[in-house]
């Protein structure tokens, strides 16, 4: 497997769980538990944010690591 593959799943874990957590923020009543899971989402669409710029510089300097369209 290789770097861009392997970070390519990670990304998409990641906005899978800034997605559940996006929802956990909707569904609960609770103003202290909605605060913290939209805090948690906000930091990890950040992280999706960098991880997708690294991904971007990786694919553009090694262009192996670019995954296959189908």
């Amino acid at each position: 497997m290789t770097v861009g593959t392997k970070m390519h799943q990670t990304l998409a874990s990641l906005e899978g769980a800034a997605a559940n957590i996006k929802t956990f923020a909707l569904d609960t009543q609770d103003q202290t538990a909605k605060d913290m899971f939209t805090k948690l989402s906000q930091q990890l669409d950040g992280i999706n944010q960098q991880l997708r710029g690294r991904l971007n510089y990786i694919e553009e300097q090694e262009p192996q690591y670019k995954m296959q369209q189908q």
